[in-house]
């Protein structure tokens, strides 16, 4: 039995130890998070990304875990509404596809996956390949060998930066920060999500149905001194320069993500890499090729990638060299065409000047009573519904056990 360690619990990894365990593989899934992370921001599957969970038999669990967000609401600086949108249309959504919180995800594909060994607060610190397998050293001492390992571990992966050097060489910067925070529910509306537009930043918060609490996100220009502090004070400072003399309810929301055990700050950024393996050591997920959060499909891009990842190592048959090339070359168009996604959707989440917001928000405001609406709707979300279809899934067995 091929022994295969995936380093990242989170959907890519979390997918793959499910599919890997399916064709027969023994994987272990090391993560550095002390504890299975259900928190997160809500997160999209769409296109083929469903036809994956079909095939495991998780689209009804999934489905079951929708946010159910109603409306979109965009506000000026004193909290007066500019403009509203229903909330699929704003979140470029078809009829079939799925909005879900990340952590209701993962616990599902998590909780799929069976007997897999999971290695929690730890990580993979060394790796040391030859032609027969791979010697891992993890942060807690000890050393395992396996016959693959593949790093799931995000945009800022360990296995990334320990097989292929340093990810300066990989990252491709949008010129745009974010920042996601849990806050008190107060903030947020039932199913709706709060929109405050200004020149250059945008924040959102919403709350799901039943939710004890409320997300909060910040979007901003990267600062001419950009630079992503790993220290929680550093995020906090970031954050407040980036948004001093905001309106609506934005102070709060500062001093809320002060308090905020869970604040995510990062440069939005894309992996690009002329191979996604060397040797015995491959990537998937964002590891590999990370379209940002602007993009709306790297969860989708993740579940799609763990199975046709999986299904090219099965169909090898002990050719790790073979099964990565089938992997890349059936990925790459899809990968492609969901990493062009980004820029286009960031002209329209931070507009540069308060003109362009008056617009904006004037259309929306004019959309329902305009000819040929529904046209001007599937223009916006044809895009979309391309990128998450530009793929043909290789067979598999229609319900998996």
């Amino acid at each position: 039995m091929t022994d295969v360690l995936i380093s990242g619990a989170g959907v890519a990894g979390s997918a793959l130890a499910w599919w890997l365990r399916h064709h027969g593989f023994r994987p272990t899934v090391v993560e550095r998070a002390p504890a299975p992370r259900d928190g997160g921001y809500k997160v999209d599957v769409r296109g083929a990304a469903l036809t994956v969970l079909d095939r495991m038999g998780l689209a009804g669990p999934v489905r079951a875990h929708d946010t159910g967000m109603r409306l979109a609401r965009f506000l000026d600086r004193r909290g007066r509404q500019l403009a509203t949108m229903d909330a699929a249309l704003f979140g470029g959504r078809s009829a079939d596809d799925v909005e879900i919180m990340r952590g209701d995800l993962t616990r599902i594909l998590r909780a799929a996956a069976g007997d897999v060994e999971h290695r929690f607060d730890d990580s993979v610190t060394a790796l040391h390949a030859d032609a027969d397998g791979v010697d891992v050293t993890f942060a807690r001492g000890d050393h395992r060998r396996f016959d693959l390992v593949i790093g799931a571990d995000g945009l800022h992966s360990t296995v990334r930066r320990l097989a292929f050097g340093p990810e300066s060489s990989h990252l491709r910067p949008l010129g745009h920060h974010i920042a996601v925070c849990t806050v008190p529910a107060g903030f947020g509306e039932d199913r709706v999500e709060l929109l405050h537009p200004a020149p250059g930043r945008t924040v959102g918060v919403y709350r799901t149905a039943g939710a004890p609490d409320a997300r909060a996100l910040f979007l901003f220009r990267s600062p001419a001194d950009a630079h992503d502090p790993g220290d929680v004070a550093g995020r906090r400072a970031v954050l407040h320069r980036a948004f001093a003399g905001a309106g609506w309810r934005v102070p709060e929301l500062l001093a809320a993500a002060a308090d905020a055990p869970d604040l995510y700050l990062d440069a939005m950024s894309q992996v690009r890499m002329a191979s996604w393996s060397a040797g015995r050591v491959g990537l998937v997920g964002d590891a590999a090729y990370a379209a940002s959060p602007a993009s709306g499909q790297g969860t989708s891009m993740g579940l799609v990638g763990a199975y046709v990842l999986a299904a090219a190592l099965a169909e090898a048959g002990g050719r790790p060299a073979a099964g990565f090339a089938a992997y890349e070359r059936r990925m790459r168009p899809f990968v492609a065409a969901n990493q062009g996604l980004a820029e286009r959707n960031l002209k329209g989440m931070v507009l540069g000047s308060a003109g362009q917001i008056r617009f904006q928000t004037t259309m929306l405001r004019l959309l329902p009573h305009l000819p040929g609406q529904q046209r001007m709707i599937s223009r916006v979300a044809e895009p979309i519904r391309r990128a998450s279809t530009a793929i043909t899934l290789p067979d598999a067995p229609a319900r998996a056990t």
